[in-house]
């Protein structure tokens, strides 16, 4: 994982895409680590699931090293879709692990291998069915409300996962650099006794809203230099 990445959240993340007024493309809640404390970062190697392991080797045929295997089973609960098995195969392809729209199976073998994988959950069916695959099942995959390609880089921790426009990366790692050493020297300041409302200079936001009620909090941040909210 890429070390400016590593020393930022995924809410560092999503605040920088706000900063930058591009789409908070978050998977859906619920996308959690099948090892708390894991996170995972790379660029996205879509596969979307038809009931068939077979669009996943062909995935790890075409990935590269460091890349996420971004799983779509159109966040189907009635089935687990990746289990012990691919996760090995992606282990030695080289990839940085796998998000899943959808559920795992094989989660004690899944913890021994130890290869980061966020989904939804476990459930120990597989599909009992094949169904049949889209055209685009190995160039595009949804989570969520998001539609991710090759042309995406997703990061995922303990609050969930974000994907992001890999040619706008290097600007967004700048922002979420500057709200995250701003957000922790507010941090140090309300350790040592200044409150955040007076680093905010909140009672001055409150006499300005009720001069012009349309000010948001958020352009008054802007103003003083404030992170909270973006």
């Amino acid at each position: 994982m890429d070390k400016r990445i590593a020393e930022l959240t995924c809410a560092h993340l999503a605040d920088a895409c706000l900063r930058a007024g591009l789409p908070v493309r978050c998977a859906p809640a619920g996308t959690r680590a099948l090892l708390p404390g894991t996170r995972l970062a790379g660029p996205v190697r879509p596969a979307r699931h038809a009931g068939s392991v077979d669009v996943f080797l062909e995935a790890i045929t075409l990935a590269s090293p460091g890349e996420v295997l971004v799983v779509d089973n159109a966040g189907r609960t009635d089935e687990s879709c990746v289990g012990d098995l691919i996760a090995l195969e992606a282990r030695q392809a080289g990839l940085d692990g796998i998000l899943v729209w959808g559920l795992h199976r094989d989660t004690a073998d899944l913890r021994a291998i130890g290869l980061p994988l966020f989904s939804l959950g476990a459930l120990p069916t597989g599909p009992l069915a094949a169904r049949d695959r889209a055209a685009d099942a190995l160039t595009a995959a949804r989570s969520g409300d998001w539609t991710v390609t090759a042309a995406d880089y997703v990061v995922a921790d303990e609050d969930g996962a974000l994907f992001l426009p890999a040619d706008r990366l290097p600007a967004l790692l700048d922002l979420a650099e500057a709200i995250r050493d701003t957000e922790r020297h507010q941090a140090d300041l309300i350790r040592q006794g200044r409150s955040l409302r007076g680093q905010v200079a909140f009672d001055a936001f409150l006499t300005a809203r009720a001069a012009d009620p349309r000010l948001t909090f958020r352009e008054h941040l802007r103003g003083v230099g404030g992170a909270i909210e973006e």
